[in-house]
């Protein structure tokens, strides 16, 4: 735990930059959200409406000081506010419904990255300059590189426009009413397909060359060649004695890449009309609906933070020499 304990001053601090840089991105962005609301309100906005909306907003447009003890008065007393493009829902209760989705969402393409990119990158080890490796190592740097927007597009152009084989928008068919059964179960999945196959490739990628940089280390290693010469069938030296000690940096560069899946997240929701923290923010965003947008940031930078602190938490207790080094 002293790794842990070492590395906390530094997720405190991050934590703290990442709540000032939240206070101020929405208010660098032109208009309010009392503008905005009375936007909405269009002939209906009469003064009393106005004021009405000013009475209860009205720290929007206050001096800057006075908005910031608000909005850290709000984090300590776990009170975000009210949303503006959702009022009168309370900034929890929309972040609650788009958390869950989302969640759903990128945990199933990471279980389904993890295990593809684990067991390409293993191959491509075990058969290093083969064919296999020669196509897929490739392969792999190609999807990193693609933006998660052009492989969000294609996909639903070629699968949900053109070809049809799979629903798009909403997370299921709105014809149906939530209960855990076949019928809704499946229509979650099947509306979950092409955003999960958007976020994919970028993780596969990523899950691959790492663990083929890991495993070719490993190989080398003098448990590896005695499971070798004790004759043992190739799978169980590369999955059982290779594999599982390569997994460590894997699961790093898993914590390390979670600010870049909530952001190809935030781009995959968008196009696919998915109702999670992306469309979320997004819609927020152009309602100037600040509470919302402050709330959202903040749950992505704390669930970044904390699966980073885990995976050290994990990574000490694993590798005993991190514990003794620290």
């Amino acid at each position: 735990m002293r790794i842990s304990s070492r590395r906390l001053g530094v997720y405190a601090v991050a934590l703290a930059f990442a709540i000032v840089v939240n206070f101020i991105l929405p208010r660098l962005m032109p208009g309010s959200p009392v503008d905005a609301m009375v936007a909405q309100l269009g002939p209906r906005a009469t003064p009393a409406a106005v004021e009405a909306i000013k009475a209860r907003f009205g720290a929007v447009d206050q001096p800057m000081l006075w908005q910031f003890a608000d909005y850290l008065k709000g984090l300590v007393t776990l009170d975000l506010g009210v949303s503006v493009k959702y009022y009168p829902q309370t900034v929890v209760q929309v972040l609650g419904r788009s958390t869950l989705w989302t969640i759903f969402l990128v945990t199933t393409a990471i279980i389904f990255s993890l295990c593809v990119g684990v067991v390409l990158g293993a191959v491509s080890a075990w058969r290093r300059g083969g064919r296999f490796d020669t196509i897929v190592s490739p392969l792999s740097v190609i999807m990193i590189s693609v933006p998660p927007v052009i492989v969000a597009l294609t996909t639903l152009f070629v699968f949900a426009v053109s070809l049809r084989w799979f629903p798009v928008g909403y997370a299921y068919d709105p014809n149906l009413d939530p209960a855990f059964n076949f019928t809704f179960v499946g229509s979650v999945f099947a509306h979950a397909i092409l955003p999960v196959l958007t976020l994919s490739p970028f993780l596969i990628g990523e899950f691959q060359t790492t663990m083929r940089s890991s495993m070719i280390s490993v190989l080398g290693e003098d448990y590896v060649t005695m499971g070798r010469a004790k004759g043992l069938s190739h799978l169980t030296v590369m999955f059982g004695y290779g594999a599982r000690n390569a997994m460590l940096p894997v699961l790093t560069n898993l914590a390390l890449m979670l600010g870049a899946v909530f952001g190809g997240s935030i781009v995959t929701e968008i196009v696919f009309n998915y109702p999670g923290l992306g469309l979320t923010l997004y819609t927020a965003s152009i309602a100037r609906d600040y509470p919302v947008i402050q709330g959202q940031l903040l749950l992505m930078t704390l669930a970044t933070l904390g699966a980073n602190f885990l995976v050290d938490i994990i990574y000490g207790f694993v590798d005993p020499r991190l514990r003794e080094a620290a």
